[in-house]
């Protein structure tokens, strides 16, 4: 005991150093003061201040924050459009000059994220204001780069800098969103509209293509068939004509009247004609003097054959 109090100060220089020991964890960097001036700043890890003299006047994050935003703004055609987003930010860096600027360029965090939120929300308000409410849906990327490209030099003197800014929700009032509504079914109806008279016109003009060709292929086979049809009653009466010839000559060197065959054929023709006729009327010259005419006009052409073959 007499050896304690002996010894007394040393506790005291102990209690006096342990007191000046001090942690500072990851992710953060302590901001050190003497007598309410800026001194130096320290890193993570235990560090010794000078007791009762150094202050942690701040421990500055270094980490990425985020923070979720709700706000209003007016288009050019005086619509109220409603914003919901989320923004992204940190601290530049860990240098001490960027530090300086985060631990005193404003009163407390609250007032940062107040200033943040505020510069942010005018910046989006002032760019919807030059818009019109039918615009605002297909410029959420145009928007993030306008308020990226505004306050990143604002940012840089407060030493933040901006990481990302996404827009979850554009909405407006439900009257407009009535309208818009309205306007995408028609847009739609008409677009259905026009596909289909032009599928119709399509389905016509091939239906067309299509009969147009079958009349064409049907008009070549008549023109063919009636060619093949020509030339077989060509040869066919060529056949004839020879036959008859030949005929007629055999029966002149047999001292024959060649008459016999005319009236042959005249015979042969009127049984056909009662065959095929299926009981339709054929009026045919009966007289003697027709059928010599007849058979007069058979002969000369018989005659003409013959002499046409010599």
């Amino acid at each position: 005991m007499h050896q304690i109090t002996q010894y007394w100060y040393v506790l005291v220089i102990l209690l006096i150093l342990f007191a000046g020991l001090k942690t500072i964890n990851q992710g953060y960097v302590g901001v050190i003061t003497m007598f309410g001036r800026y001194q130096r700043v320290i890193r993570p890890g235990l560090r010794f201040l000078i007791p009762f003299i150094e202050q942690i006047n701040r421990r500055v994050s270094v980490q990425n924050r985020s923070v979720e935003m709700e706000f209003q703004a007016v288009t050019a055609d005086q619509a109220n459009v409603y914003f919901k987003s989320m923004l992204l930010y940190a601290v530049q860096n860990d240098d001490e000059e960027t530090i300086k600027k985060v631990a005193f360029k404003f009163l407390s965090e609250r007032d940062l994220m107040q200033a943040l939120t505020r510069t942010i929300e005018g910046t989006i308000r002032s760019f919807v204001a030059t818009k019109r409410q039918a615009e605002i849906l297909g410029l959420r990327k145009e928007i993030v780069e306008y308020v990226k490209e505004q306050i990143d030099v604002l940012l840089e003197t407060w030493g933040y800098h901006l990481l990302d800014l996404q827009i979850n929700d554009i909405t407006f009032d439900k009257v407009i969103l009535d309208s818009m509504s309205k306007v995408v079914a028609s847009n739609n109806l008409k677009a259905a509209a026009e596909n289909e008279g032009q599928a119709l016109l399509i389905t016509k003009t091939k239906s067309a293509e299509a009969e147009g060709n079958a009349i064409k292929i049907a008009a070549e086979a008549e023109r063919q068939a009636a060619q093949l049809r020509g030339q077989g009653v060509a040869l066919f009466r060529e056949e004839v004509a020879k036959g008859m010839s030949q005929a007629a000559e055999q029966m002149k060197q047999a001292n024959l009247d060649t008459n016999v065959i005319l009236f042959s054929m005249w015979t042969e023709a009127i049984k056909n004609f009662a065959e095929v006729g299926k009981g339709n009327i054929i009026f045919l010259d009966g007289s003697s003097e027709g059928m010599q005419k007849t058979m007069g006009q058979i002969m000369g052409m018989l005659q003409m054959k013959g002499g046409s073959d010599r």
